[in-house]
């Protein structure tokens, strides 16, 4: 049962791998940093064994006739030393970022703006109104009292973070700014219009990124005048405790700056994150991975071979991942799933992966998981 799920999970890695979009290494530290799992997706193939991991596939092919189970030829020739994905950006200069504007206040921009200010840099944050600018320093003041509570930081500690954020309701506040991450909502006509006054704004060279987990980077950078100073730098929730990062460059004759990626991972290193890097299409490398074996699992139940419960529990006993599928479903919201999932079809094209029908029909009854206390399980 487990296999069956995780299966196809190995194969997409090592198509990804194949396909030149990510690096082992980037692939392997996406899916651990990101999801918590005990090992990266190659290094599961290593450790089963190539042959065999294979043939299990094979089997899996002849049974479904599904495309997406048909073991990708990278795999005969593997080789758990080989990664070709030479970063580039060893000897880049790289570009002075002392102060970070953060646009957006809710829980993703908080912890980015927390992320920055305790390792060292002055933070100018940007909301809609003076209470939502007023409500990060409460959260990060609220973080801190429980991190003093538990003796992991010190009064002294909170007090020069919050030292270092400065808000303000006028965008014009980040002219100054030598980076910029844009964390607000999830429409692509609001972001493109927040980059064309970031374009307008910000002064020459600085950096402007987008956290978006969705929307085409390439298609934000199109809205200046400098789309070699756009990247992505897509934190995971909560920021504050989350390690990874992906950075996700545009591409092509005005695409992302090679200075702009290494400045990037450096800030990365200097805030104890983990960086992981790849190109600018739907998913990056982790929703990319993770989403279609979310989906899968619900097929699975679909097709009356196994309960919820038993698709949890064979897929953490088997491989130890934090939680099972369903869980994690409820978890990251059924809504959200379920756009992802959409926007992955719409991307690649893949009829195997079609959003299941109880995943629509969830969604359609409001029932997404743990934020309405019902999803695929019941909360308390």
């Amino acid at each position: 049962m487990a296999d069956s799920l995780v299966l196809p999970y190995l194969n997409h890695a090592a198509r990804m791998h194949e396909e030149g979009y990510a690096s082992r290494e980037d692939i392997d530290n996406g899916m651990r940093f990101g999801c918590g799992l005990p090992q990266g997706p190659l290094a599961v193939i290593d450790a089963k064994g190539v042959d065999a991991v294979i043939s299990a596939l094979e089997t899996q092919f002849a049974a479904t006739g599904d495309p997406l189970h048909e073991p990708r030829p990278i795999l005969r020739e593997f080789d758990s030393t080989e990664d070709t994905d030479a970063k580039g950006t060893e000897d880049v200069a790289l570009r002075p970022v002392a102060t970070v504007g953060v646009v957006g206040t809710g829980t993703m921009a908080s912890g980015i703006v927390e992320v920055f200010a305790k390792n060292g840099f002055d933070v100018v944050v940007i909301g809609r109104s003076q209470e939502k600018v007023d409500g990060v320093s409460a959260l990060v003041t609220k973080n801190f009292a429980r991190a003093i509570d538990k003796g992991r930081a010190t009064q002294e500690d909170a007090d020069a973070t919050l030292a270092r954020i400065a808000g303000a309701t006028e965008r014009e506040a980040l002219a100054d700014v030598d980076l910029v991450v844009e964390a607000i909502a999830e429409d692509l006509e609001l972001k493109k219009q927040l980059f064309r006054d970031l374009d307008r704004i910000t002064k020459a060279g600085a950096i402007l990124a987008t956290t978006t987990s969705s929307m085409p980077i390439t298609d934000l950078a199109a809205e200046t005048g400098r789309p070699q100073d756009v990247v992505g730098m897509h934190f995971f929730n909560p920021a504050t405790v989350m390690k990874l990062v992906e950075i996700v460059r545009t591409t092509g004759e005005n695409g992302t700056a090679a200075d702009v990626l290494a400045t990037v991972k450096d800030l990365c290193d200097r805030t104890g994150k983990v960086a992981v890097s790849c190109s600018d299409r739907s998913g990056f490398i982790v929703n990319a991975l993770l989403f279609p074996y979310l989906n899968d699992a619900v097929k699975l139940v679909e097709s009356g071979r196994a309960t919820v419960e038993q698709v949890d529990e064979a897929v953490t006993s088997t491989y130890g991942y934090p939680m099972g599928p369903f869980a994690l479903l409820d978890v990251v919201g059924l809504d959200v799933s379920l756009a992802i999932q959409r926007e992955l079809v719409q991307e690649f094209g893949h009829e195997g992966w079609t959003p299941a029908e109880t995943l629509v029909q969830l969604v359609e009854k409001g029932e997404l998981g743990r934020k309405t206390g019902k999803g695929f399980l019941t909360y308390a």
